[in-house]
């Protein structure tokens, strides 16, 4: 329970249906000093503790106990690290991804049990389904019925243990519905900001001092010089510090020479890449090349591409039309309709 509308409404659903219902929420920030003033709607910063009190008076309007899980340790190890680490190689971290299944998904519910916290399954908010299928003998995530809250992208690195245990209440419900019930409920007067970023702009001490270089375009003229690659993605257009007659566009990031590659927009486009981590949901491996829907963003619409294993560990990715901005440390998703298929991350 995060105190938000989508968790409360999962709670309160699953009460009314007769389940014995307690919540839990994670206690992330590990009291180290960040760089600049929090953002109230992140999930790392001072500004936890106004969460954990939202969520504390949300339980007890639906008259459930709240327990407060410590994992703060983990989430620096687990997901701060991977962070830092993924910026000062020129990459783009999916920290929501890594932090649903090594945290939320994992580290939360094992500390939960440990503490003596019984429980047959773990519910969340999320808009999404799981389902199982005999013929294959596998959990199946798909889709949330909402189009626009559709949050299977970010559980797409589940593993069938973690789906099996799992319950998404509101995953067949729309957006306005939820805010309904969360108003039948009385739970509205407590409402603050749905969303969570990671963390707010500027937290430059969770990422640290990344290497400076030259900003060059892609024939290797030089434009410009930057403080640090980590402040860069492929794609960005804004905050890069030089002037143009046309529109640039970061192209590449090249954490060996510090240097930033831009160019015009039709520069990002790119017909395929290379996909590795890969986690199987639907199909316990993929043998053989098969045509998929797949996600390079969760922002992104999806697009066809014949998706074809190299190798147990790696995919190759061809899209069927030219696609902008694939970016390095990104999570692509393979769709089938509105089944998850796996998921891996972008290699490029």
């Amino acid at each position: 329970m995060s105190g938000g509308i989508d968790s409360s409404v999962a709670a309160a659903l699953l009460s009314e249906k007769g389940y014995n219902v307690f919540g839990i929420i994670m206690k992330l920030w590990d009291g180290r000093e960040v760089s600049e003033a929090p953002n109230s709607r992140s999930c790392y910063g001072p500004d936890e503790t106004s969460h954990i009190e939202l969520a504390n008076r949300v339980a007890l309007k639906l008259g459930i106990r709240l327990h407060v899980i410590d994992c703060s340790e983990e989430f620096r190890k687990e997901v701060l690290e991977y962070v830092r680490h993924e910026y000062q190689s020129g990459r783009t971290p999916n920290p929501c991804v890594v932090c649903n299944q090594k945290i939320k998904f994992d580290v939360l519910m094992q500390k939960a049990e440990k503490s003596g916290l019984a429980f047959d399954y773990f519910a969340t908010g999320h808009y999404c389904r799981v389902e199982y299928t005999k013929e294959a003998d596998r959990y199946l995530l798909k889709k949330g019925s909402d189009p626009l809250k559709d949050q299977s992208y970010f559980l797409s690195s589940l593993s069938q243990e973690q789906l099996g245990k799992t319950l998404f209440p509101i995953g067949t419900y729309t957006k306005n519905k939820v805010r309904e019930i969360h108003h039948e409920h009385g739970i509205d007067a407590f409402e603050r900001p749905e969303s969570r970023d990671f963390v707010s702009e500027g937290y430059r001490s969770i990422i640290g001092e990344s290497r400076p270089g030259r900003i060059i375009d892609s024939r290797g003229n030089l434009l410009g010089e930057h403080a640090g690659i980590a402040d860069f993605t492929v794609g960005q257009r804004k905050g890069l510090g030089i002037s143009s007659l046309v529109p640039l566009y970061v192209l590449g990031i090249h954490p060996d020479t510090g240097d930033i590659t831009v160019g015009e927009k039709e520069e990002l486009l790119t017909t395929e890449c290379a996909v590795s981590k890969l986690n199987w949901i639907a199909v316990k491996q993929l043998e053989e090349p098969m045509v998929f829907d797949v996600k390079i963003r969760s922002t992104h619409p999806g697009a066809q591409a014949l998706v074809t294993p190299t190798g147990k560990t790696m995919v190759k990715v061809a899209f069927y039309e030219p696609q902008m901005a694939v970016t390095p440390g990104q999570t692509a998703v393979f769709y089938y309709g509105d089944t998850v298929i796996g998921s891996g991350t972008i290699d490029v």
